[in-house]
């Protein structure tokens, strides 16, 4: 059984087997402690009936006017753990949060060779607005912007894809 919960400071101890994936981004402590001072409604972590880390989400609420959306930082669940529909379940808590703060859209950042990530994310309603080249400074990887819009976009004009690719320099809301 699966219990998710509002990520907690201590929980950061706990979730080193969770990071072990090639395509998951493993920040500093500050990283995650100004996540959760700023945005702790917005970052969820799921552990089974043992105490075992499943899997977490790092997200958070930017922009003005139009551009006021909600973004997801990070997710990522134990390989043991997947194909259960644990991120699609984190992913819910993520879209609802942004709808109720009355956003225009959530977006988030996938690396391009990250196919099964980018298949799960159409499945749940996101595309492609842009690709960012170079994104990934590791390998210089370019990134896919996904976007999906919610309620208050009633034209969704932020999913209007651009017509070419764009260096992270260029993108005015990273």
């Amino acid at each position: 059984m699966t219990t998710i919960r509002k990520f907690k400071c201590r929980d950061i101890l706990e979730y080193s087997n969770v990071n072990l994936d090639y395509y998951t981004e493993t920040f500093h402590f500050p990283f995650y402690f100004e996540y959760l001072s700023k945005w702790p409604e917005m970052c969820f972590i799921a552990k089974d009936c043992n105490g075992r880390v499943e899997g977490y989400h790092f997200g958070k609420i930017e922009g003005e006017g139009e551009k006021y959306h909600g973004h997801l930082t990070a997710i990522t669940i134990a390989r043991e753990f997947r194909r259960i529909g644990l991120s699609n379940q984190l992913m819910f808590w993520l879209k609802q949060i942004s709808e109720e703060a009355n956003c225009y859209y959530v977006d988030l950042f996938v690396r391009k060779s990250n196919e099964t990530a980018i298949g799960m994310y159409h499945r749940l309603g996101y595309s492609v607005y842009r690709e960012i080249l170079e994104y990934y400074s590791s390998n210089n990887e370019s990134a896919y912007d996904m976007r999906t819009p919610l309620p208050r976009d009633v034209d969704k004009k932020s999913i209007i894809p651009l017509p070419k690719p764009i260096y992270a320099d260029e993108a005015d809301d990273l």
